[in-house]
């Protein structure tokens, strides 16, 4: 099978990495040549930047590109895609990209996908990954590929775009938002860096997800932040929620912070049953970094 990989980021070369072994043949594009010298020479695929021809002559393509290129791309390749074709993203957020390939796309069958991890990863086993159909031809797509992942010891689940993009405004968007003004409130503390030496496990988590959160990628959280819908209602609550326990500390309400967490341990153990296991290991991870 050929398969097009668009886009020579680190996520398009993981997937040339992964589909090389698995016996496909590849052809990675990109619109930078000096982007295709390394994974060429290292991985020994075929490279170009001729994107239209590329896309003519695969079987399959995937799009590893960022979201703010994605629609120039996709109208670029539209023209020399054809019927038999599967074509899927792998964008981290759904609704938007999989608009964009079905205003273009017309032969081909288009798939929405989001794989749950990063290029550091080690395959796909034990990893999530999620695929949003919109149409039976697209269904019939999934549950194949949804088969093919499971054989390779994937967590896989499908659900709509909509769907993907309300769950992505709390897993991606909300943490995002949070590490981006933590961090930013550290660093305008002019003991940050003396504080860190006397962490402790409460505080060295907040410090080391705020740094992890700010050395992200920046158009792919300005992405995230304004092409998610729903998000700025997720936020907004953040912040009626923040200024709520903030008069609470001004106001030296002892009573009510204590109420008030008390309510909060019991709303999770009741939610989570494995509540108290999770939080006890994941303590002693942070505190087995400290040592």
């Amino acid at each position: 099978m050929r398969i097009a990989i668009l886009g020579a980021g680190k996520m398009g070369i993981w997937f040339a990495k992964f589909c090389k072994k698995k016996g496909d043949d590849i052809i990675l594009v990109d619109r930078k040549a000096e982007k295709l010298v390394k994974p060429r020479d290292e991985l020994q695929i075929e490279t170009t930047t001729d994107f239209q021809t590329a896309v003519q002559n695969a079987d399959n393509i995937l799009i590893c590109t960022s979201i703010n290129s994605f629609e120039e791309i996709v109208k670029k390749i539209a023209p020399n895609t054809h019927k038999g074709q599967t074509i899927m993203d792998i964008c981290s957020i759904k609704e938007h990209p999989v608009n964009i390939m079905h205003q273009y796309i017309k032969e081909a069958t288009v798939l929405g996908t989001h794989p749950i991890f990063g290029p550091g990863s080690n395959g796909i086993a034990h990893k999530t990954y999620v695929l949003t159909p919109t149409n039976i031809q697209e269904e019939n797509c999934a549950e194949r590929y949804k088969q093919w992942l499971e054989k390779e010891g994937a967590n896989v689940t499908i659900m709509t775009p909509q769907k993907h993009d309300e769950f992505m405004s709390i897993i991606l968007g909300l943490p995002h938002f949070i590490g981006l003004v933590a961090c930013e409130t550290l660093l305008a503390q002019q003991n940050f860096e003396e504080s860190k030496k006397l962490a402790g496990t409460t505080y060295r988590m907040l410090f080391t997800f705020a740094e992890a959160t700010a050395q992200e990628t920046p158009d792919l959280y300005a992405s995230i932040q304004t092409k998610l819908s729903g998000l700025s209602k997720v936020e907004e609550l953040f912040i009626q929620n923040a200024q709520s326990w903030l008069d609470l500390m001004k106001n030296k309400n002892t009573n009510e912070i204590i109420s008030r967490v008390e309510r909060l341990q019991a709303k999770l153990a009741k939610n989570d049953k494995d509540y108290n296991k999770s939080y006890e290991t994941m303590y002693k991870m942070l505190q087995s970094t400290e040592e």
